[in-house]
């Protein structure tokens, strides 16, 4: 947490801020003012309503609401109302009771305008159906008329069926009909269940509307059909009402006669223009409450929020009740405690109180939370190692170091300066629009490189270094810092192979010559330059990690770490891989053709044969023998010591508890009873002595495990050295050849897209993993332990829309 002001000493990152625990007895008239005024420094961390509960389910309900309409609370930055929390539950209150009600009766003007509308298909599409019956019932009269005979009666004579059922009406069977629309995607199981259910005495006629219509009683868009079913019989009609129910069709009643078709058309139609015009009025004035809410929202929000936590904070605070008073804990930092008192002082200044806040230091074995204050630049680097372990309470910080080699060991993997080129623009626009891009909701690639903006910017200026040493620009050499140190020999070199190649000036002044790349050495060459390189840069920083436990050791005054611990760690590996390290730089002072895989296996296998032509410096073999003894030596000290030596001393320290000073008063008698139980821990010394033998155990094999981790730094280089080359030659310089236009840009295209999908992104993504990797198993296991607990002051900067 970023801190301006000279209120605040230097930043420190490499412990964490001194902590105290604190004790709060405040009166209660002024409690909610000193809880407020505190979360408002936010430095203090309290350790361990239904009223603004109830606000912010309302301010949910209205955000709900704005979302609903389309409309979003006004950002524009406004003064923070002066409106007290009463008025503003009064005011809430009247709101709510306003959309609700405009709320149902909108939804009832909707419910009946969708009923009306679902009535007019019904009265249109069953109209239709009875026109058409009607027109083909004509025809078929007139077909009749047409083949009859004159001589059987005349065209006004009843047929046979006619007649009988004229004359028998009892055996006339009774038609009805129902209508109504049903979802189109129950149509089919539909007309089946009406089909078994009536014994197939029953006729549907159906008709698809064209448009999905909204559904009044889920007020949703459904696809329906209108439909039109046909029985006999009171009891065929009582299975259609069920089975009507049951699919959720809507019934509607249809007249008979034509004319009164129309007139019920046209006063549906009628009804259907007010309904319109009154539920667009609804609206229009619900959008303008939800307006006025949203000019507001976001300070009532913020209002309503700041007050539930004052009072969920209030809650943890115990209740005096002879004193009258609360009191609490907490943790504060060191440097904070003047700004607290002051805050304390101000609240009892505000709220009237006749008794000032007491603030005391309390003294406890209780481990502090750990506290680094960062900016904006530092703390993308400390989420990194916090996201292996939170330090523990002043622990030497890796993320100290991790500012420099976490992108340093990026870039010796991804080392190309026009790549990094490209990476350190895209990290200047996120940071040049940091302040815009902060205010808005990013998606979560996007949230994530945002917030890592200026990681990628070290990586990126830490890969233009690394890539000015490997001299590759695209996997293209240049000559940028002089000519090479190399010429050709005659004229049948001019493919530059080194094999004609003569040294005729000093060597290039900074970086590999560019007269490597291309030359039938370049692979051996680089390989091991930059193998070597892997090496070197891993017993440094795996060294660095052990100093580090040295100073973790003594700031906690822990001799038997340093002298169990960290020498004989420090013997062990310098004696096998620093020794490599030191014959890696020989050779290259001096050029031998010295085998060092020769020197370190034979250095165990025979350590007294001769070297011959592998001796680098005289006495050679002598210190090899003295450092291989040395390593011997350094794993029964690292094992045996410790836990005896954590043996002797718990045992002195039960003798010296049989003794102790007498308390002068209950309290007293209870704090020292509490120091007691806290100091005392059940001491198993097999637990110990396994644990200090997994501890050595993997120290050791970790030694060769970690040192050859380190070779992933050569691999990675050189794969992407590798692709940037495929792509380069195999594509743009293919395209080149061709000499068509079309045939480059298409090349370039693909060159592009693969350059960015491939070398930008996943290559950065993989040596970014990579890097991590290294940070959090090889160095950080040297000295950190990672099982603090994060500082969490109460604080109002830190307030989230919270779902109750």
């Amino acid at each position: 947490m970023a801190r301006n002001g000279s209120c605040c000493p230097p930043m420190d990152l490499l412990r964490s801020e001194e902590m105290n625990l604190v004790q709060l007895i405040v009166p209660v008239e002024s409690a909610h003012d000193s809880i407020s005024y505190l979360g408002q420094l936010g430095l203090l961390q309290f350790k361990d309503v239904k009223r603004c509960g109830e606000m912010s389910r309302k301010l949910r309900f209205f955000r709900e609401q704005m979302i609903k309409a389309g409309l979003s609370p006004s950002t524009k930055s406004a003064l923070r109302p002066d409106i007290e929390l009463d008025d503003l539950e009064i005011k809430l209150g009247e709101l709510e009771a306003e959309l609700v009600e405009i709320n149902a009766n909108n939804e009832k003007l909707q419910r009946s305008h969708s009923e009306l509308q679902e009535f007019k298909l019904v009265l249109q599409k069953a109209g239709s159906f009875f026109s058409l019956a009607r027109s083909d019932a004509a025809a078929h009269q007139r077909e009749i008329e047409e083949t009859s005979y004159v001589g059987e009666g005349s065209m006004d004579s009843p047929l046979l069926l006619e007649q009988e059922m004229l004359t028998e009406p009892s055996k006339q069977a009774r038609l009805g009909f129902i209508s109504g629309l049903v979802p189109k995607a129950k149509a089919i199981q539909f007309e089946r269940i009406l089909f078994r259910a009536t014994r197939g005495n029953m006729f549907l006629k159906q008709s698809a509307v064209e448009q999905p219509v909204t559904d009044p009683v889920s007020g949703e868009k459904v696809e329906k059909i209108v439909f039109v079913i046909f029985y006999s019989g009171e009891r065929a009609r009582t299975k259609v009402m069920k089975i009507c129910e049951v699919f959720g069709a809507n019934r509607y009643p249809f007249p008979e006669e034509f004319s009164k078709q129309r007139k019920m058309i046209g006063e549906v139609s009628g009804r259907l223009a007010e309904l319109q015009s009154t539920v667009d009025a609804g609206i229009r004035h619900r959008d303008n409450v939800l307006t006025t809410i949203g000019y507001q929202f976001e300070q009532w929000n913020l209002l309503v929020r700041t007050e539930k936590a004052v009072y969920n904070t209030l809650n943890m605070l115990s209740i005096d009740v002879t004193r009258k008073c609360l009191v609490a804990e907490g943790w504060c930092p060191v440097f904070a405690k003047n700004q607290v008192q002051d805050a304390l002082h101000r609240a009892t200044v505000d709220s009237n109180s006749q008794v000032g806040t007491i603030f005391q230091v309390l003294y406890t074995k209780e481990a502090p939370p750990t506290y680094f204050r960062t900016n904006k630049f530092t703390t993308a680097f400390q989420e990194i190692v916090d996201a292996y372990g939170v330090a523990k309470y002043q622990e030497a910080n890796p993320g100290v170091f991790t500012i420099v080699t976490f992108p340093f060991l990026f870039a010796v993997m991804f080392g190309d300066w026009g790549h990094g080129i490209c990476l350190l623009l895209a990290s200047l626009w996120l940071i040049f629009r940091e302040r815009k891009l902060g205010s808005q909701k990013l998606g979560d690639i996007m949230e994530m490189a945002f917030g890592g903006r200026y990681v990628i910017f070290m990586m990126a200026i830490f890969s233009i270094y690394c890539g000015l040493i490997y001299n590759e620009f695209f996997s293209v050499p240049f000559n940028i810092f002089g000519p090479s140190a190399y010429a050709c020999r005659d004229s049948s070199c001019r493919d530059a192979y080194s094999t004609g190649l003569i040294k005729v000036r000093e060597a290039y002044p900074f970086g590999v010559d560019p007269v490597w790349h291309g030359s039938r050495t370049e692979l051996p060459f680089l390989n091991s330059l930059k193998m070597k390189l892997s090496i070197l840069l891993g017993v440094t920083q795996m060294n660095l990690g052990i100093i580090m436990s040295y100073f973790n050791a003594n700031f906690f005054h822990n001799p038997l770490n340093i002298w169990y611990q960290f020498v004989p760690q420090i013997i062990f590996l310098n004696s096998l891989f620093g020794y490599l390290s030191l014959l890696i730089i020989i050779k290259w002072c001096t050029g031998s053709q010295a085998d060092l895989y020769h020197v370190m296996i034979y250095m165990f296998l025979s350590p007294t044969d001769e070297l011959g032509e592998n001796k680098l410096f005289w006495g050679q073999r002598n210190v090899q023998m003295m450092l291989l003894l040395l390593a011997l030596v350094a794993v029964p000290w690292m094992l045996l010591p410790r836990p005896l030596l954590l043996k002797r001393q718990h045992d002195q320290r039960l003798q010296g508890r049989a003794y102790g000073i007498l308390a002068s008063s209950d309290a007293d008698s209870f704090d020292m009873d509490h120091d007691l139980d806290s100091e005392h821990e059940e001491f198993d010394f097999s637990e110990i002595f396994v644990h200090q033998m997994i501890h050595t155990i993997e120290f050791v094999l970790g030694a060769v495990s970690n040192t050859a981790s380190y070779l992933r730094l050569w691999a990675l280089s050189l794969a992407h050295a590798e692709l940037s080359t495929v792509f380069y030659e195999k594509v743009l310089l293919l395209a080149w050849g061709y000499n068509n236009i079309f045939i480059l840009i298409i090349g370039f295209i693909v060159f592009a897209f693969a350059t960015i999908g491939v070398l930008l992104v996943m290559e950065t993504l993989s040596a970014f993993l990579h890097a991590l990797r290294l940070h959090w198993v090889e160095f950080q296991n040297k000295f950190y332990e990672g099982d603090g607990y994060k500082f969490q002051p109460f604080s109002f900067a830190f307030l989230v829309d919270e779902d109750d």
